[in-house]
């Protein structure tokens, strides 16, 4: 379960598995980090992509380090947090499933599907141990699909989709949603859709929980670690 004290950073790892390795093997180790498996991933991998990098995530929190000859025990205790990006649309039940058979912490639903299925998603996710999250790209009132609800989700996420700021520049992220449903409802906000440092500051000025990027991590390099220092410091 994430600390609704904490802010933390969502690495949305987007690219394939030999990329989403040396992703990971880079960056700082810090329980403030989410590692998703992003929805291209998936649907490249399956639920092995979602395996693959919670194992990944766990050699570098709790595996082995060498000084010289000696062999040391990791000293990090923080638990590593997996996002399953399904986007689910239908068949919430069974998805839910497979987010947990991959050994996800959360997985996610589009705000699209009908309520049907978000309630069954979130219940699902709830007697799984998961916890659920709702996208509401592309939803000018989110707070209208929140309202017809069983069950909160534990996150809402404010999203502008790649293709969105790609064909249509002036699109702007949604961040005056986050003070509307934190004024109704105790739960956490997350922000995807802008990877520069500013739009991480506005998010977090705007009191969003989590921050997710994937830009300068679809593909692993030399300033891959400071990258996340650098995002890190920004959500302190």
């Amino acid at each position: 379960m994430l600390n609704k004290k904490q802010k933390y950073l969502q690495i949305a790892l987007n690219s394939t598995l030999t990329e989403a390795r040396s992703i990971i093997s880079q960056i700082p180790l810090d329980q403030r980090i989410i590692i998703e498996a992003g929805t291209p991933l998936i649907k490249s991998y399956g639920v092995n992509g979602i395996k693959k990098i919670r194992f990944w995530w766990e050699q570098r929190i709790f595996g082995f380090q060498y000084q010289g000859s000696t062999i040391l025990k990791s000293s990090n205790s923080f638990i590593p947090y997996i996002v399953a990006d399904l986007k689910c649309m239908d068949r919430g039940l069974r998805e839910v499933e497979i987010a947990k058979e991959g050994g996800a912490n959360a997985a996610t639903a589009l705000g699209h599907a009908p309520i049907e299925t978000l309630d069954a998603f979130i219940e699902k996710c709830e007697e799984l141990g998961l916890d659920s999250m709702v996208d509401m790209m592309n939803f000018e009132f989110p707070l209208n699909i929140l309202r017809e609800l069983k069950k909160l989700p534990q996150v809402v996420v404010l999203h502008r989709g790649v293709d969105e700021e790609a064909f249509d520049p002036e699109s702007e992220i949604p961040y005056h949603e986050i003070t509307r449903i934190k004024n109704e409802y105790d739960i956490l906000l997350a922000v995807a859709g802008g990877d520069e440092f500013h739009e991480v500051q506005q998010a977090i000025f705007n009191d969003a929980d989590i921050v997710v990027v994937w830009k300068s991590f679809y593909k692993s390099t030399i300033e891959t670690a400071k990258l996340a220092e650098q995002f890190l410091k920004e959500i302190r």
